[in-house]
């Protein structure tokens, strides 16, 4: 109890206690018809306006995880960690038009999840089924992920330990985000991400302006950090990183922020908050205002190299011994900062895990209920019932990300989460595409998904990390003479043998091709296509177009 930061952490709970007053609160903030509708309780009515949907679909897609993890891989391996900054840049472009055409077919059709609309749209209950699947076991790592940084948060402020009383402050911190969700839905961390990102953006903009002119200067962190990063690790006898890319990652870190720019909006949880969206117009100004968050990401990156800067030893693992290194922002703020503002800044990281943690859960929650409960289970569920399955299932992956935590190394939740971003980004076929054409058949996009997904786990399994001894998941980077198709190792003795690639997009790559040709399989032997339920229109209603139908269940 000595160790405890007792300043920090009241500041911390002091915050804590106003965020969740307003969870409860926000029960009644927009309310419009009750919350026994899966359309009240799981998206907000519908009727988010643009300031909504900016802070919605920023505490949505930035959360504690990146706040802690982007910094963290730039502190350890350099300029490959910047990844994170392009990609969250080329991402708004790129599904500014998709996302347009989902809310349209979905607010006209009633569809909740992506799911709904492959449903829907190819008339094949098991492809919807592969893709709710999907989108449920990609989400419950990022959930867990986003408990590994508040629990980052908590270490650092002295509380430590394992087991289920160690963890006694996650679970309670987790008990009451499960019972305001229960209770408001995504109204909750709707409201509650205005209070998330200001903080964000006040410590951030305090942090890069402060800490640089504490430490000597950006000059001498940039030399600082590269002096660091070129030394040889003891793992592996080779330079840690550099502060610029070489000729063997940069292939990796293109694909890497490509392959994740055209995951981000597959993800359930992202496409939730933009399906909550009350029109067209809110989604143009979002995809116009949201690399505003990017800018502070990238200014949150460079916080990696002020750690070098600063000599910050991260916290050694509980049960592994090893450093985490989820645990150098938190403990730079707890070393730079006077107590009172690391309490905020700690508040600001933790507030930063709830809200994305809620919008997952309801996300997932979405697609249990509506693509297999409704589907498989209970075809006549009413909305009242549909609501009330969402609302427990909610429950589930809540309890599910905290055992994973318990239960289970951190890290290997770290890794689940790598798996995860493989995963999700096998739906872009049947979600994506599918939006702008029907051509591939339904049997194409089942072969094309199983292909994608064994061949992506199966690079992923084959890849080991030396640093930390892992033989397998030990990260997102193949060797592209490691590549193997069929016991064939088509750069295996050439110059690109060493050069690395984004084993995702490979997989997507394979995904597609297979789809193809399956698709002109099954069209020449006139295999019968599935129902087309959505018609032209849907896909450009304005939200003032007087042919936009009602909502109604598909």
């Amino acid at each position: 109890m000595s160790d405890i930061q007792w300043v920090e952490l009241i500041v911390f709970a002091l915050l804590f206690v106003v965020v969740t007053v307003l969870g409860f609160v926000a029960s009644r903030w927009k309310a419009g018809g009750s919350l026994d509708h899966l359309d009240e309780w799981g998206l907000g009515g519908r009727k988010f306006g643009s300031w909504i949907t900016w802070f919605l679909l920023g505490g949505d897609l930035y959360t504690a995880y990146t706040f802690v993890a982007v910094p963290a891989l730039v502190f350890s391996a350099g300029a490959l960690g910047l990844y994170a900054l392009p990609y969250t840049i080329v991402v708004y472009p790129i599904v500014l038009l998709p996302a347009l055409r989902m809310w349209s077919v979905s607010r006209s059709r009633g569809y909740v999840t992506p799911a709904d609309f492959v449903r829907g749209r190819f008339g094949s209950p098991t492809l919807a089924l592969l893709i709710a699947i999907t989108g449920i076991v990609a989400t419950m790592p990022y959930i867990a992920l986003q408990l590994v940084g508040l629990e980052a948060v908590l270490r650092t402020m002295g509380i430590n330990g394992s087991g289920i009383v160690g963890h006694l402050p996650l679970l309670v911190a987790f008990v009451i985000l499960a019972l305001y969700t229960y209770q408001s839905g995504l109204r909750a961390p709707a409201l509650i991400a205005f209070v998330k990102d200001i903080l964000i953006y006040i410590v951030i903009i305090v942090a890069v302006i402060y800490l640089p002119s504490k430490l000597g200067g950006w000059d001498h962190i940039f030399s600082t950090a590269n002096e660091t990063l070129a030394k040889p690790s003891p793992a592996t006898g080779k330079p840690a990183g550099s502060i610029l890319l070489t000729s063997s990652n940069q292939l990796q870190y293109a694909t890497l922020a490509l392959g994740s720019a055209l995951a981000l909006f597959l993800y359930p949880h992202s496409l939730t908050s933009v399906l909550a969206s009350r029109g067209r117009n809110v989604i143009k100004r979002n995809m116009v205002a949201l690399p505003a968050y990017s800018f502070v990401l990238g200014l949150l990156a460079l916080l990696g190299y002020v750690a070098i800067s600063a000599g910050v030893k991260p916290l050694k693992n509980a049960a592994t011994g090893k450093p985490d290194g989820n645990t150098i922002v938190p403990l730079l703020f707890d070393s730079q900062f006077t107590n009172w503002f690391a309490g905020i800044a700690f508040a600001a990281i933790g507030i930063g895990a709830l809200v994305p943690a809620a919008i997952m859960s309801i996300a997932a929650a979405n697609l249990w209920t509506r693509n297999i409960y409704k589907e498989y289970i209970r075809k006549d569920a009413t909305p009242k019932q549909e609501a009330k399955q969402a609302k427990l299932a909610s429950l589930v992956v809540k309890l599910g990300a905290v055992l994973v935590i318990i239960l289970i190394d951190p890290q290997f939740s770290i890794d689940l989460q790598l798996i995860g971003g493989v995963l999700i980004l096998q739906t872009l076929p049947a979600v994506a595409i599918a939006l702008y054409t029907r051509w591939f058949h339904k049997a194409g996009l089942i072969a094309g998904w199983i292909v994608g997904m064994g061949w992506g786990l199966i690079m992923l399994y084959g890849i080991p990390n030396p640093a930390n001894g892992k033989l397998h998941f030990g990260g997102s980077a193949l060797a592209m003479g490691n590549l193997s198709i069929f016991g064939w190792h088509p750069f295996s003795g050439t110059g690109l043998a060493a050069v690395q690639i984004y084993p995702g997009f490979v997989a997507l790559i394979a995904n597609i091709v297979v789809a193809a040709v399956v698709s002109v399989i099954a069209r020449a032997l006139k295999w019968s296509p599935g129902n087309d339920e959505t018609a032209p229109e849907d896909y450009h209603a304005d939200e003032h177009d007087k042919d936009l139908r009602p909502i109604g269940a598909h």
